[in-house]
C-alpha cells in the first residue's frame, strides 16, 4: 500500500509524468490560495470516485458480475467510462454545494473551475489507471487519494514558484505561460526522477 501511495504521488503523477489535468493545472495556478482550494477538491473527489467507481466496475460491469442473476456472460465493460463519468460528475455536483455552503469563498474562488472537475482527465483517468493496473477495493483507496495528493502537491508547489516568478525580471517572452510550461518541465523531470524512491 505505501509502494502504491508513493508511486501515485510522484513519479507516476497524474499531471508531471502522465500530463493529465494540464489545462487546469495551468490556468488556476497563479494564486496560490486557489490552488491550494482546488487541489484539496481534486484530492477529495478522487479518494471518493475512484473506490467507488472499483465498486461498480467490479460489480456491475466485468463478465460474469451478473452470475448471481444467472447471467454469467453479460459484459458491460464497454460502459465503463459512461458510468465513471457519471460517478464523477455526482460526486462534483455534491462538493460544489458543499462549497457554496460551507466555503463561499473557496467557491467563489474557483469560479467556473470546480464544475470543470467533472471534465478534468486527471479525475478520469485515475478511475481509468484503477481499472488497468487491477487494483481491489483498497488498493483503489489508497490509489485515489495518493494519485489526488500528488495532483494537489503538484499545483500548490506550481502556484507557490510562480508567485514568486511574480516578483522576478524575467525576459518578456518567458512572461506567463512561456515560464510557466518551463517550470512544468522542471518539475516533471524532479518528480519522474524520484522513480526509484519507495519501498
Amino acid at each position: 500500500m505505501i509502494d502504491i501511495l508513493i508511486t501515485s504521488m510522484f513519479h507516476q503523477n497524474l499531471v508531471l509524468t502522465s500530463f493529465l489535468g494540464i489545462c487546469t493545472f495551468l490556468a488556476v495556478s497563479e494564486r496560490f490560495e486557489t490552488a491550494v482550494g482546488l487541489g484539496l477538491a481534486i484530492t477529495v473527489v478522487q479518494t471518493i470516485t475512484v473506490p467507488i467507481n472499483q465498486l461498480i466496475y467490479t460489480g456491475l460491469l466485468v463478465e460474469g458480475a451478473w452470475d448471481w442473476l444467472g447471467l454469467p456472460q453479460v459484459d458491460l465493460t464497454y460502459l465503463k467510462l459512461v458510468a465513471f463519468i457519471g460517478v464523477i460528475a455526482a460526486m462534483v455536483q455534491i462538493l460544489e454545494m458543499g462549497l457554496d455552503r460551507f466555503a463561499p469563498w473557496l467557491y467563489r474562488a474557483l469560479g467556473v473551475f470546480l464544475p470543470l472537475i467533472t471534465v478534468n482527465c486527471a479525475v478520469l483517468g485515475g478511475s481509468l489507471f484503477m481499472v488497468e493496473r487491477q487494483y481491489n477495493l483498497t488498493e483503489s483507496i489508497v490509489f485515489g487519494f495518493g494519485s489526488g495528493a500528488g495532483w494537489a502537491l503538484a499545483i500548490i508547489a506550481f502556484a507557490a514558484i510562480r508567485e514568486r516568478l511574480k516578483y522576478s525580471d524575467m525576459p518578456d517572452g518567458l512572461q506567463g505561460l512561456g515560464g510557466a510550461f518551463i517550470i512544468a518541465g522542471l518539475m516533471s523531470l524532479g518528480f519522474s526522477a524520484l522513480a526509484g524512491v519507495g519501498p
